[in-house]
């Protein structure tokens, strides 16, 4: 199943509620928050006290991207706000797997989010105790990038390694997901789909609009798939 996630870092955070009962009301799958540190990547975002709110917001599940160094000194504080996945970047700890295991033995699925240039080898070990891989399809930091197309060949073979040794493991992409990129991250394998400003925040529509919209392209694209 596709999963659609929009980036709340997008939303009108002046009406934070009503914008989240309409994407409910849409039926998006899961929420994803960011949180940056200025550090790992020149921008600050959502906090703990920001995923705190939205967990009283919301009963989907809450996607909690890490860009920050050394994150395995939080995973407790952003576990315990209500999130119910987490992931971290393998470029921003020295110890990958102990983060990763530290994550599900709080109870929440883990995930671990790779830069465009960071190679799958970074994956080898630890893909016993992942449950995602964020597959960043744009330089980390900022809303409104371009997709950087060579992340489609990246996609598909993280896709292939994981159908040849039956991993439970699903494929999110983030960074300018939109009409003009979701097709090929779907053929390539992605199935969790990150969805800010290209697609469900995009001005043309409302909220519910912009959901049904990138539904029925994920839908659609199964469909040509499948034939």
């Amino acid at each position: 199943m596709n999963k659609i996630g929009p980036s709340l870092m997008c939303a009108d955070l002046g009406h934070l509620a009503e914008n989240i009962r309409e994407m409910d009301k849409a039926g998006v799958d899961f929420y994803h928050l960011d949180v940056m540190d200025g550090l790992f990547v020149p921008n600050f975002t959502l906090g703990p006290d920001f995923i705190k709110t939205v967990r009283k917001l919301t009963d989907k599940p809450l996607d909690t991207h890490l860009m920050i160094r050394n994150p395995e000194r939080y995973i407790d504080l952003f576990a315990g706000c209500g999130s119910d996945m987490i992931s971290v970047h393998a470029e921003a700890t020295d110890n990958l797997q102990g983060a990763l295991v530290k994550i599900k033995n709080a109870g929440l699925k883990a995930g671990v989010a790779i830069n465009p240039a960071t190679p799958l080898d970074v994956l080898d070990y630890v893909y016993d105790v992942t449950d995602y891989v964020v597959v960043m399809t744009v330089n980390p930091g900022f809303a409104g990038q371009k997709f950087i197309p060579a992340v489609y060949e990246k996609i598909a073979r993280l896709h292939e390694k994981i159908e040849q040794n039956h991993f439970d493991i699903e494929i999110e992409v983030d960074g300018n997901i939109g009409a003009g990129t979701i097709p090929a991250c779907k053929q390539n394998g992605a199935t969790m789909y990150v969805c800010g400003t290209s697609a469900v925040f995009k001005k043309e529509g409302t909220l519910g609009e912009n959901v049904a919209r990138t539904r029925q392209l994920l839908e659609t694209e199964m469909t040509e798939l499948s034939h």
